[in-house]
C-alpha cells in the first residue's frame, strides 16, 4: 500500500447533486438579469436576486483551504438541498443515487483540500454490521480479538489498522460514533457506513472533513454488510499522514542492518 496517491481512489459520480446545487441558482441567477435587463421597472430588484443567487452558488467553487475554513457553513448549506431534493428523487426512484451523488460531491473536495497536507490525526469509524452475524467475537470491545477465519471484512480490516496504526473506532449506533470522534478531535474522519447513516453524519458532524464510503447491503440493512477494503486503505494512505506500524519498523530494522 505504500506510496498511494489521490489518483489511486476510485473516481465517484457527483454530477447530480453538483449540476443541481450550482447549476440551479446560476439559472435563476441568468433568468433575474434578463429579467432585470428586458423590464425598465424594478431593475434593481431583479439585480439584488441575482446577486442572491450568485451568492448561493459560491460555496461550490470554493476549494482547498477556503473551503476547509468554510466547510461547517458549506455543508450545511449543501445539506438543505440534499433534503429539499430529496423528496423528488425518491419519487423518481433515485434517492439512494442522489443521496451518494452528495457524498461523491463531498469526497472530491476532501480529496481536494488534502492534496497538498495529508491529515496528522486522522479517525476511522467502523459500523458493527461489518462483522458476520453469528460470530461471537467481541470487537466493540478490542478489535485484536477478531477471529480472523475471513469470512467477512473485520480480519482484513484488523490487519490493516494494526500494521498502519491507524486510529478506529468500531460502533453499534450512530451517536456512538458521534461521540467517539468528537472525543478523538480528528482533522479528518474515514467513515464506513449505509448510505443513510452517511448523509447523516456528515450533517450532524460538519466541523471534521470526512470521506465516506457506502456499505453494500447484500443481506439487508445491519446484516452481514460488506465494503471496499481496498478503498478505505486507499483513502488512508491517500489522505493521511503515515505512521510507522510495527510490521514496517521490523521491516524498516531489517534494511538498515542489511
Amino acid at each position: 500500500m505504500d506510496g498511494m496517491t489521490l489518483n489511486a481512489l476510485p473516481a465517484e459520480s457527483y454530477g447530480m447533486f453538483l449540476w443541481v446545487r450550482r447549476g440551479v441558482p446560476l439559472v435563476l441567477m441568468s433568468a433575474f438579469l434578463l429579467l432585470g435587463f428586458s423590464m425598465p421597472h424594478g431593475f434593481g430588484w431583479w439585480v439584488l436576486a441575482a446577486m442572491a443567487m450568485a451568492g448561493v452558488a459560491w460555496p461550490t467553487f470554493k476549494r482547498g483551504e477556503a473551503y476547509l475554513r468554510t466547510r461547517h457553513a458549506t455543508i450545511r448549506w449543501d445539506g438543505m438541498w440534499v433534503w429539499l431534493f430529496r423528496p423528488f428523487a425518491r419519487i423518481l426512484g433515485r434517492e439512494d443515487e442522489w443521496i451518494l451523488s452528495f457524498c461523491g460531491w463531498n469526497n472530491h473536495r476532501v480529496r481536494e483540500a488534502f492534496q497538498g497536507a495529508k491529515s496528522r490525526r486522522s479517525l476511522i469509524l467502523m459500523p458493527h454490521c461489518i462483522q458476520l452475524a453469528k460470530c461471537k467475537a467481541p470487537i466493540l470491545d478490542e478489535l485484536e480479538k477478531c477471529y480472523d477465519c475471513g469470512l467477512c471484512p473485520v480480519g482484513d480490516y484488523m490487519h490493516g489498522v494494526l500494521e498502519n496504526k491507524w486510529e478506529s473506532r468500531i460502533t453499534n449506533r450512530s451517536h456512538k460514533a458521534y461521540r467517539e470522534a468528537r472525543e478523538f478531535r480528528p482533522d479528518l474522519i474515514v467513515a464506513v457506513s449505509c448510505t443513510d447513516r452517511l448523509l447523516k453524519g456528515l450533517i450532524k458532524l460538519p466541523e471534521v472533513p470526512a470521506y465516506v464510503i457506502p456499505l453494500s447491503l447484500p443481506h439487508g440493512m445491519c446484516v452481514d454488510t460488506q465494503f471496499s477494503v481496498p478503498h478505505l486503505f486507499a483513502a488512508m494512505e491517500a489522505l493521511a499522514e503515515p505512521k510507522l506500524g510495527p510490521r514496517r519498523a521490523k521491516g524498516q530494522n531489517a534494511e538498515s542492518a542489511a
